[in-house]
């Protein structure tokens, strides 16, 4: 039976062989209790027990009080002695025990047995014979030849008359005489030539005595080893499984039933006290926390990582497909002040295939194209890195409606799910970085071209602050966002950070700073220099004046004097001189030079009210140079670097502290 239970297919194949391990390991533990003898037993082993034995040896119902020469086992409520063992079924699945009550082990006593046991009764694990002997009490003389009267156990006076009948079944008890009830019944051996049931008749005290002397036999089944009851119980947990449909609700319905099932099985083999059990019942712990862990790393692997990265692309794909509403939801509502709305597959035809790049900004990149009439346009790309929907709004709504010499012109734009483009005027001659910075000679540009170009920008942005229903406010004022025309004739762009405001609000709330490292005014760093307004772009303007002055950035490190690090702070420093001040040691500054350098130095102050604003600006840039006066030191003092960073090369732009009203 157990090979059989060994070939099982289901059995090594779940995670219920951990239990099996156990089972080997307890099993190994009790395999060091040796056999022992007890009164005249001897080479008793498992499942008896003697009493202060370890507690793996043996089972608790079948401990053994060695007194003497007399092997003592408690069943029920009383001790009866062992007087024998029966080998024929020891080995086998039942265990015959021989046993003695103590109370008729003596010869001449006179006593009832110890306690009622009855095949019928349940007293541990023991199963006893059917055939009795019991006492009983009647309230009258019974004359049969069955009943076995007891003397010294009856008193007449009291009409108290003790019987004993022989060969009882415990079924016949209701059988019994109306005025007789039983006191206490026990097994006995009966001769095996007495038909079954059949009661001994005609039969005196003494030898119903002297057949309680030889007392009675019992049975109890033989409790299996631990690995192999785990074997059957296993077994059977299995091939109950193999009859289930695979599906996912089956399979849990039998995790659930089998796990019952399982423990059911144990406790019939072992009962809930003993320590099998509770070694099982640790097993099976240990077997249900691998379980547990093996599910939660498959439901991470196949269930909880995919969620998530659903969760993350439809979180990206919400925030997308919100800017493109934002978008759309404008474009809808101003449709009639935009300029012409192009598809996606008009700019591809338009930039043919994106062929001719003329540069890449912080922003996406920037390509030639030719509309169908031969005009020439500058399309910038959108990259998708720098999806955002505010500032392409920023762009479509301040340029959208600007019609200005002096600002570019935005022909059209394209807002096509993610891919956004913006459609320029071309300006053949790109950016005014590329003439003042470069290096050349420094007659690129002559004065007066440098003045000219220096009042078309101021009357630009003269225009954005005052010439619209609007204020709009730039906060990019670089060379980079300033580009020329055919005739050089200069043109503000890159309107991506520029704000909308009433032109009667003098003061400007923004969330985010905004600029380019190297033009930001002050206050958009700190409030502690003032309040943010118009104010901000004729600070970024005194900069670029003063770059166009020097024909180099207001910061560069790479100045063999540290003092020339900072241009403005040099600057000032010459201009402040007595003798004719030099931008460099090649030549001397010119006159319109010079007037460009002091209307920069008015433009950056640090202090926003100092600094005029862009109509003063056309004023001074008309004026006579003799006439403009040199403007408050807007530094701590010449020795020291303002540290607004490092220069800007291209046209990235950065967003700093969040600045409140």
């Amino acid at each position: 039976m157990i090979m059989e239970e060994e070939k099982n297919p289901y059995l090594y194949s779940s995670l219920f062989s951990l239990l099996f391990v156990f089972s080997n390991f307890g099993e190994a533990a009790g395999s060091h209790c040796p056999s022992f003898s007890c009164g005249r037993l001897h080479n008793l082993s498992h499942p008896f027990r003697r009493k202060g034995d370890p507690s793996r040896c043996g089972r608790p119902a079948y401990e053994l009080n060695c007194a003497g020469d007399e092997a003592v086992i408690h069943i029920g409520a009383a001790d009866y002695y062992v007087t024998q063992v029966d080998r024929e079924h020891y080995y086998d699945e039942m265990i015959g025990l021989y046993l003695v009550d103590p109370n008729f082990s003596v010869d001449g006593t006179c006593h009832l047995p110890s306690q009622t046991l009855l095949q019928l009764d349940t007293h541990g694990e023991f199963i006893f014979e059917d055939q009795t002997a019991c006492f009983m009490n009647c309230t009258k003389e019974i004359h049969a030849s069955s009943y076995v009267p007891v003397p010294c156990l009856s008193s007449h006076s009291d009409s108290s008359f003790t019987y004993v009948l022989v060969g009882l079944s415990a079924y016949e008890l209701r059988h019994l005489q109306s005025s007789c009830k039983p006191l206490a019944c026990v097994p006995v051996l009966v001769d095996s030539s007495l038909s079954y049931p059949s009661l001994m008749k005609n039969i005196s005290a003494a030898e119903v005595h002297s057949i309680l002397q030889k007392g009675f036999r019992c049975y109890t089944i033989r409790p299996p080893s631990l690995s192999v009851a785990i074997r059957r119980c296993l077994n059977e947990t299995f091939l109950r499984f193999s009859h289930h449909n695979y599906s996912v609700r089956s399979v849990v319905s039998y995790l659930i039933r089998g796990e019952i099932r399982f423990f059911d099985c144990a406790k019939s083999y072992f009962g809930y006290s003993s320590r099998s059990f509770k070694l099982i019942t640790v097993a099976e712990i240990s077997t249900q926390i691998v379980l547990i862990l093996i599910a939660l790393m498959l439901l991470g692997r196949y269930l909880l990582a995919p969620m998530i990265v659903f969760i993350f692309l439809a979180y990206k794909l919400w925030l997308a497909k919100g800017e493109i509403d934002i978008v759309e939801r404008f474009l809808r509502n101003h449709q009639v002040l935009v300029p012409k709305r192009y598809a996606y597959s008009e700019i591809v035809a338009i930039t043919r295939h994106f062929r001719d790049k003329l540069g890449q900004g912080g922003f996406g990149s920037v390509f030639k194209g030719e509309l169908p009439g031969g005009v020439l346009v500058a399309v910038k790309l959108l990259g998708d890195s720098k999806l955002n929907g505010d500032d392409f709004i920023n762009e479509v709504s301040t340029i959208g409606r600007i019609h200005h010499v002096h600002v570019v012109r935005l022909v059209g734009f394209c807002a096509e799910d993610s891919k956004r483009a913006l459609v320029y005027e071309y300006m053949v001659n790109g950016s005014l970085d590329k003439y003042i910075f470069a290096n050349r000679t420094s007659n690129m540009f002559t004065s007066n071209k440098l003045i000219e170009i220096a009042t078309g920008i101021a009357r630009g942005i003269d225009y954005l602050h005052r010439g619209c229903e609007m204020q709009i406010l730039h906060f990019d004022i670089k060379p980079h966002n300033i580009l020329l025309d055919r005739n050089f004739n200069p043109k503000i762009a890159d309107f991506g950070l520029a704000k909308l405001y009433p032109r009667n609000k003098a003061l400007v709330s923004v969330s985010v700073a905004r600029g380019t490292i190297g033009y930001i005014a002050p206050e958009l760093i700190s409030r502690s220099f003032g309040v943010i307004s118009y104010k901000a772009d004729v600070y970024s303007f005194g900069m670029l004046l003063l770059e166009m002055a020097g024909k180099r950035r207001n910061v560069n490190p790479h100045m063999e004097n540290s003092s020339q690090v900072y241009y403005p702070s040099w600057i000032y420093d010459k201009l402040s001189q007595l003798d004719e001040p030099r931008l460099d040691n090649t030549f001397e500054i010119e006159s319109l030079e010079k007037k460009l350098a002091l209307i920069g130095l008015w433009c950056i102050q640090t202090k926003s009210y100092d600094r005029p604003t862009m109509s003063r600006v056309l004023e001074m840039l008309e004026t006579d140079v003799e006439t403009l006066p040199l403007p408050p030191k807007p530094f701590h003092s010449s020795t020291d670097t303002i540290p607004i960073g490092e220069p800007c090369s291209n046209s990235t732009t950065m967003e700093l502290e969040s600045i409140s009203e």
